[in-house]
């Protein structure tokens, strides 16, 4: 075949001279594609690596004529709308979070009320999780509504029931009317209220019970058989109080398929597009699910040193702007490495600062006690410093911000502080907060707003100190003697 790219963003890969046959630089709009086709009148069309603004053209693209190829514009529309979705997972009988839709002020506060706080809220048709919201009460909800850009009834509101301290996990799969391959299982490192795009994920799963591994799986291949996939899919689970949900599904191509790809030695993207083209996926001799030896590692990039005065904490919407990759024989070392690449040097000693909420207090206990293992000093606010002092620790008490000074902002801009553990305590400590992770982020000190995070960053330190120099070697030297199938060889027949 010979090969068009449409591309609007002259920053990518995918505009590198020898990746296609020929190249628009074309805004990706349903008029300017179809300029194109009736300039090129290609065979069809793929819309699956394009994320969802080309998703969102397919069914346009159909009634105009234009053939889609790979999955049909039928079955991303099921996947895309929120009602049929809803009832095919009700037919199949796979759990979702309780959700639904709101076209004015009261119709969400009845949805919210029906579903329970804490909920989920955003718009219709966004992406990057763009005005995404956690809601915790209803004037928190009324406030939102108010702010809510084109709402209406075509685009109402859509609200889900947030699953607090859920573990959430990206599976990537290969699919045709022969087959189904499980690329990879991936396990965020931050919990569910993180955009996918913002949290680090590790391959393979790290803390997970191989039941719910096989839940995933088993859901997996029930999504692509009832939406008869035709190439790739991605779809995001959680797992709250050991039941798993299916919070969506994406028929097509997510932004780990690059990550896992490189993790697995297997050319995914360019298996999917042959699939698409009418070779079927059995032919390829894959395994039903691709595995790894070691630890893999996705790290998100994030441009807040560029932007003075932004709070760096994390949340629904999309912050990152890159992502690196780290690769180790522990998760630690991955970690670690994963970290570095993105441009943050772990320390090795020092004082290391906690300031965590409630609920988060007893894992803050146990992250205290392996940074004093490994030779850190203690320092933490009041009400956290009580809970680790009670079981045996030492501590050194520092003010917040608000309290007086020398305040751990002072200690963070004096060097003192070579690690921050802060998660966020709600709206009275807002202030508070905002000035120490600002502090730390202007301070290039390392500054988690997660316990996951955190729990991760001090198994990376931890790694660091058996390693005097962490191990490096290139993708071609680590799947050079792969046991599993050769896939590569097999897609260049």
């Amino acid at each position: 075949f010979e090969t068009i790219m449409l591309n609007c963003n002259a920053e990518t890969v995918s505009t590198d001279y020898d990746t296609s046959d020929r190249l628009y630089f074309e805004p990706l709009t349903f008029e300017d594609v179809m300029n194109i086709v009736d300039v090129e009148k290609p065979e069809g069309v793929i819309v699956q690596f394009g994320g969802q603004t080309p998703l969102n053209l397919a069914m346009r693209l159909h009634h105009a004529g234009v053939k889609v190829i790979g999955t049909s514009p039928d079955s991303i529309d099921l996947a895309e709308d929120r009602k049929r979705f809803g009832a095919l997972l009700q037919e199949l009988g796979i759990p979702q979070p309780d959700n639904g839709m709101a076209a004015s002020i009261e119709e969400a506060r009845d949805v919210a009320a029906r579903i329970g706080y804490p909920v989920l809220v955003r718009p219709s048709y966004v992406l990057g999780g763009r005005a995404m919201a956690i809601v915790y009460d209803q004037e928190q909800l009324d406030q939102y509504v108010h702010n809510a850009v084109g709402f209406t009834p075509d685009r109402p509101v859509l609200i889900d029931k947030f699953l607090e301290q859920a573990a959430e996990f990206d599976v990537d799969a290969l699919a045709d009317d022969t087959a189904v391959v499980i690329a990879g299982i991936q396990e965020h490192i931050e919990e569910a209220g993180i955009h996918s795009g913002d949290s680090s994920c590790v391959l393979p799963p790290v803390r997970i019970d191989p039941e719910h591994l096989e839940t995933m799986r088993h859901y997996t291949l029930k999504l692509a058989n009832a939406l008869s996939v035709c190439g790739l899919m991605n779809i995001q689970f959680a797992i709250k109080d050991h039941r798993v949900y299916v919070l969506e599904v994406n028929p097509r191509a997510s932004r780990t398929v690059p990550f896992v790809s490189k993790a697995t030695g297997v050319p995914i993207a360019r298996i999917a597009a042959l699939v698409m083209a009418g070779q079927k996926l059995k032919t390829f001799n894959l395994p039903e699910e691709l595995t790894v030896k070691r630890f893999f590692i996705k790290s998100p990039v994030f441009p807040f040193a560029k932007f003075p005065g932004v709070d760096p904490i994390l949340s629904p919407e999309m912050h990152s702007t890159g992502e690196v990759m780290g690769i180790g024989e522990t998760f630690g070392e991955a970690y670690g490495k994963a970290m570095m690449g993105a441009g943050l040097s772990l320390p090795r000693k020092g004082k290391a600062f906690l300031s965590v909420k409630d609920a988060d207090k007893g894992t803050a206990v146990l992250l205290a006690r392996k940074l004093d293992r490994l030779g850190f000093d203690i320092v933490a606010t009041l009400g956290t410093s009580a809970r680790l002092r009670e079981v045996g620790l030492k501590v050194e008490d520092v003010f917040k911000v608000n309290e007086g000074r020398p305040n751990i902002a002072d200690g963070i801009k004096s060097g003192e502080i070579a690690l921050v553990i802060n998660t966020p305590l709600g709206r009275v400590s807002r202030y508070d907060e905002q000035a120490i992770r600002r502090a730390a982020l202007q301070y290039n000190v390392p500054c988690v707003t997660t316990m996951t995070g955190a729990r991760a960053l001090v198994e990376a330190i931890a790694a660091e100190e058996s390693h005097a120099t962490p191990n490096v070697r290139s993708l071609q030297e680590l799947h050079e003697k792969r046991d599993t199938v050769d896939a590569v060889s097999s897609v260049g027949d």
